[in-house]
């Protein structure tokens, strides 16, 4: 990723695209912890915008409970004359009159004191919005491609004092996509004890990644067994991303109700695109009757929170909220044999 230059004041924001991805988001907070180190702040307030709809309200202010440190943060400067920080994540998140109440703060006289980043994934609310963009710097990061996360591998790499092969790069491009969070920390456990990392080092380390242990946990949770549920989807987490389990998951669904509608085997290969004696057809097909439709339901509707949750909260929600989707998976999908 390309230095940041020191932005010419201290309100920055970082924009990514709307549909932000762990790469990009990696990328996003990577600008904007640069952009605080610029200014040489080391004393930083983060405030984690939650979803629309999430986040306890107040009722004395218009600030949902966990934007209400923003307030004294944007006011208060260090007493010893130092810069501080805010940083506001997933700004793109904040309701109309928080991003109100923040435009006001943002509008009152700069000391440079205080230092402002703000990172969101789209466009931020209006009267915020509006206001950033006449007065902030604006940092830009583009939505990530297969390319550009092979890219990024070279020189990773190098930062890394490891060299890639052009065979290790395909392999974990071909394993991690544009995700280039969880292709640094593969990069991380592959550099020690390696100079140089070949194909044969990434399939040997992640020689599991990514069909076995999703076939495990799948077959799993089909038999309602919540607990080796539980403990395929802690293998799988090491290696891979919830978004990685989260669509297969979702694929998953798709197949057992397209089953559950479906006239008869042939009909139901016949929509997914598959021949009719192929083994997940027939996999699938088996399975259709174990579970209630008013359960798929239930699951989709789960499902559907799961993959807003991952995608717009902090990675310290993420593997609770697959835990928890493991479990009712679990109860739906295998509450008829138990």
């Amino acid at each position: 990723m390309p230095a940041v230059a020191v932005p010419e004041n201290s309100l920055v924001v970082v924009l990514g695209p709307r549909d932000a991805g762990p790469g990009e988001r990696a990328q996003m907070l990577e600008k904007a912890d640069e952009v605080l180190r610029k200014f040489g702040v080391d004393d930083i307030t983060r405030i984690d915008v939650p979803g629309r709809g999430a986040g306890e309200d107040s009722e004395d202010s218009a600030l949902r409970i966990p934007i209400q440190n923003a307030v004294p943060a944007f006011q208060s400067g260090s007493l010893f004359g130092e810069r501080t920080g805010v940083l506001v994540v997933d700004a793109q998140q904040l309701q109309k009159a928080e991003a109100t109440v923040i435009a006001e703060l943002c509008a009152k006289p700069d000391d440079g004191s205080v230092v402002v980043v703000f990172v969101s994934a789209g466009a931020v609310p209006a009267p915020l919005g509006s206001f950033l963009k006449k007065a902030a710097t604006s940092l830009t990061v583009k939505k990530l491609r297969e390319r550009d996360a092979a890219d990024w591998l070279h020189q990773a790499a190098r930062d890394r004092g490891v060299r890639v092969t052009r065979g290790a790069v395909d392999a974990l491009v071909q394993r991690f996509g544009s995700n280039i969070a969880a292709m640094g920390q593969a990069l991380d456990q592959l550099a020690v004890g390696h100079k140089e990392i070949s194909e044969d080092v990434v399939a040997g380390r992640f020689k599991n990644r990514p069909d076995e242990p999703m076939w495990y946990y799948a077959d799993a949770v089909a038999a309602g067994d919540h607990g080796e549920a539980l403990r395929r989807l802690a293998d799988f987490l090491i290696y891979g991303h919830p978004l990685q389990l989260l669509a297969f998951v979702e694929n998953d669904l798709k197949r057992r109700s397209m089953a559950a509608a479906a006239p008869d085997q042939a009909t139901f290969a016949e929509w997914i695109g598959q021949k009719s004696d192929a083994y997940p057809v027939k996999k699938a097909w088996q399975r259709r009757m174990h579970v209630k439709s008013s359960d798929l339901a239930l699951a989709l509707n789960a499902v559907a929170r799961a993959d807003l949750t991952i995608k717009t909260q902090p990675e310290v929600t993420h593997r609770v909220t697959l835990e928890r989707l493991t479990v009712a998976l679990s109860r739906w999908y295998g509450g008829s044999r138990r």
